[in-house]
């Protein structure tokens, strides 16, 4: 079973920037789709962006122009950049890993977007 540890959460005011980060225990080739996802208090969980083996990237709408996602395969990293924050962004945040067989979560990290 893969460990994925994501770090870099915190609380910053609203037009500011974090960047989270997600470690894999395990070669990121592995996986055909690394992403982060987040889920507020009340709210269903939802995709932030994934970024596939071959470098296909998907963004929520909510992010989109505002987050970029990396990978760094030598690190066995995918990094979230998150720039101009709003209170709307205030969750916690995933780090998901998938191949066809098997679906892997981070335990959270928690960002706070105050205004």
């Amino acid at each position: 079973q893969v460990q994925l540890v994501e770090s870099g959460g915190g609380l910053v005011q609203a037009g500011g920037s974090l960047r989270l980060s997600c470690a894999a225990s395990e070669s990121i080739f592995s996986f055909n789709v690394m992403g982060w996802y987040r889920q507020a208090p009340g709210k269903q969980r939802e995709l932030v962006a994934r970024i596939s083996s071959g470098g296909r990237i998907n963004y929520g709408d909510s992010v989109k122009g505002r987050f970029t996602i990396s990978r760094d395969n030598a690190k066995n990293t995918i990094d979230l950049q998150m720039n101009n924050l709003i209170p709307e962004d205030t969750a916690v945040y995933y780090c998901n890993a998938a191949t066809l067989t098997r679906l892997s979560w981070g335990q959270g990290t928690q960002v706070t977007v105050s205004s």
